[in-house]
């Protein structure tokens, strides 16, 4: 069968050892990301078999139309907004969920947070362009850091706050707040607490249509002048454009973030890199080796499960039947 990996920017899907598992097979790997649905269509007309890189190609009923061959999207991690999994069953393409790991995103938003609030990209510039000591940052140990989504991510970094002597308050749904009472932290008692008492906030919700814009321009306008608002889970938790129009009247007075609404940025005149008081990553929560390996090998493993007519992990069995 044909297969077809999409969005593989950095070339290394063929240098991970999970990508061994595919030897043998007719396997192409697309380097770029292609937004045009028909161009895209072109590209993967003799596809029976997609592995998409987390959510980077938002795979539609439109494109599914154009693809009568296809019969199964191996996923990456878990399936998400990205992929209409109703008109993935319409049309009878089997949709196979890997595994995540909250490792390498909790330690990405954790040191988004080191660097956000102690302004070390700022001070490496500063030395950069012939400087010293430029600013003045500021510790995470005394800090209130607010966690809004009390996961397996969050979890992680409730504990990374408690090392670096920060206290924890929990926002989010009532289990997850009373789970954190039981771990020995703080719950909000109610979202105006969380968003005006904390120093520091994190996001750590999954998107889904309740969580699409959950936080508002209002609450951002709750938020101290020198507090940081972290995300490195989803770009559209926030209201649409309310996270820059907050920023510039500094409320929060400052961010650090892994996600955007439009992916991936190349314009480096995109309006939030150019903010002294942003930290932006690309979107590297999930990029890291060892998720790599651990990602693609469920990915690949589902493949071969389905070419052997063993099919594992499918999140839509309808489309098999």
């Amino acid at each position: 069968m044909k297969i077809t990996i999409l969005d593989d920017y950095q070339n290394a899907v063929e240098k991970l050892e999970a990508f061994k598992i595919l030897k043998g097979l007719d396997v192409t790997i697309l380097n770029y990301t292609e937004k045009n649905t028909s161009k895209l269509a072109d590209l993967l007309q003799d596809s029976e078999i997609l592995v998409l890189i987390r959510e980077r190609t938002e795979i539609t009923e439109e494109l599914l139309s154009k693809l009568p061959k296809l019969k199964l999207i191996s996923q990456t991690g878990k399936k998400s907004n990205h992929l209409d999994i109703n008109a993935c069953t319409k049309y009878k393409v089997a949709v196979a969920e890997g595994i995540g790991s909250p490792v390498a995103p909790s330690e990405l938003a954790w040191a988004l947070i080191l660097n956000t609030v102690r302004k070390i990209p700022q001070a490496i510039q500063g030395m950069k362009d012939g400087k010293w000591q430029t600013n003045i940052g500021s510790t995470i140990r005394g800090k209130k850091i607010g966690i809004w989504g009390y996961g397996k991510i969050g979890q992680q970094i409730a504990k990374y706050a408690q090392v670096f002597g920060a206290n924890v308050l929990v926002w989010g749904s009532e289990a997850s707040r009373n789970q954190a009472v039981l771990d020995g932290f703080e719950k909000a008692a109610s979202k105006e607490e969380f968003f005006s008492t904390n120093d520091i906030i994190t996001l750590h919700l999954r998107l889904n249509e309740q969580t699409f814009g959950i936080v508002k321009e209002t609450d951002l306008s709750l938020m101290k002048s020198d507090a940081t608002l972290i995300n490195t889970a989803r770009a559209e938790l926030i209201e649409k454009g309310a996270l820059l129009k907050s920023l510039k009247n500094d409320r929060p007075g400052f961010a650090g973030l892994d996600v955007y609404e439009e992916e991936p940025i190349y314009d480096a005149d995109y309006e939030l890199l150019k903010m002294p008081n942003v930290v932006c990553t690309p979107h590297i929560g999930y990029v890291e080796k060892n998720s790599y390996e651990l990602y693609f090998e469920k990915a690949f493993e589902n493949v071969i499960n389905y070419i052997n007519r063993n099919p594992t992990n499918i999140a839509n069995p309808e489309a098999l039947l």
